[in-house]
Formats: structure tokens, sequence, C-alpha cells
């Protein structure tokens, strides 16, 4: 264990302080039931969460809080966190008595075990330390999310400055509802297209909406 604990923080840049914490945060509760990573599981949860929607404001400045929401959940999740324990490949390194083969079982056990090193970083180097962990390891996720977030108006922009050489015209045509959820409704065209109309819950969402509709209705054409 000792071996691999080594290897382990040589994988993530991190050497801890407390060896005992680490241990620890690998340790299930089927190889002890008292002395296990379900608390340090508990708090890596919500730090997860606390990096993960910094981030989220600063990449998505315009969505409201149901996008973002949105956004948190498909990139905190089981699911994602179990992808990502197997990108770091957790299970090399976890102490565990019975281990079954049902995948859902696994992908609880990893992505569990993911939260709880999250934990151990921040009881044994704190914040900082967390939070660059965490940017490292799910940096392509979040790129990946602001791909898709840009990728209609992406390529109509290029769409239209290849063919039009001139940039598409968005336009805000009614903000209506509460505050904390609006609903946008806006308009984009290009040169020689119609105006297409698209709503969402915020402007970006609308005008991503708008985008693709126009591009779909180019191609098929």
């Amino acid at each position: 264990m000792i071996k691999n604990l080594i290897n382990f923080q040589k994988k993530i840049g991190i050497n801890f302080k407390n060896q005992k914490l680490l241990i620890k945060s690998f340790t299930h509760k089927s190889y002890d039931s008292k002395d296990n990573n379900e608390k340090m599981e508990f708090l890596g949860d919500r730090v997860l969460g606390l990096v993960i929607s910094k981030n989220l404001l600063k990449f998505f400045p315009d969505d409201n809080e149901g996008d973002l929401d949105k956004k948190l959940a498909s990139l905190v999740n089981k699911k994602q966190c179990a992808k990502i324990a197997n990108d770091i490949k957790l299970q090399n390194y976890i102490l565990i008595k019975n281990s079954k083969k049902d995948l859902n079982f696994e992908n609880k056990i990893l992505s569990d075990c993911l939260e709880s090193i999250i934990g151990c970083i921040y009881l044994d180097q704190g914040i900082d330390a967390a939070e660059k962990f965490i940017t490292n390891f799910w940096r392509k996720y979040l790129n990946k999310s602001l791909a898709i977030e840009r990728d209609s108006k992406t390529k109509l922009q290029e769409y239209s400055l290849k063919v039009n050489k001139s940039l598409p015209i968005y336009k805000l045509l009614e903000n209506k509802g509460p505050r904390h959820k609006p609903l946008i409704k806006v308009s984009v065209s290009i040169k020689n297209s119609k105006k297409i109309i698209a709503s969402g819950f915020s402007k970006k969402e609308a005008e991503q909406k708008a985008a693709k509709k126009l591009l779909d209705s180019i191609k098929s054409i």
C-alpha cells in the first residue's frame, strides 16, 4: 500500500503531510466499518461543488441560475466522478473487501472515493490545493461544456464570414418573466437569409438556439 501511495501522489502531484489520512480516504466501509472514507466523501462533495460552481460562473457569466445548476449537476454527478476516477485509475488504490461486478456499484465506489480524496486534499493541504486538483482533472470536461455551448454560434459566424464576409446579426426581441428566471427571445439573420427567432432562459441560450435553427435551415436548402 505504501508503494501504491507514493505512485498515487506522484500521479496527482501532491505530497500529503498526513499519510494516515490519505490511507483513510481510500478505505471503503466494507474494509473497515469504523475508520473509513465516508465522512471525507461528504466533505469532498461540498468542496467539489464549490470549486465547480466558481468555475462555471467564470466560464458562463451570462447563464442564469437554472442553466448553471444543470451544468453543475452534469459535472459533479456520480457518473462524471466515476469517469474522472477511472482517468486517475483510483481502482488500483481502493481498500475494499468485497468488490462486486455490478457496474453501477463499482461506479459508486469510484465516485465516492474520488470525493473522499478531494476532502482529504482539503484537510491536508487547504482549499487552494483542492481547487488546483479539481481544476486540473475536470478541465477537459469544463472545456467540452464550453465548446458545446459556443458551437452553433461559432459555426454560424464562420459560415457567414466565409460566404458573406459579414457577421450574423442578433437582436433582442423580448425579455419577460421574473428576474431570477427570465424568458429571452432573440432573432438572428445573415445576408440573404430570413430572420430566425428562438427563446431561452438566458440571452446566450436563446442565441445558441437561434444560430442552430438558422444553420439547420441553411443545410436543408
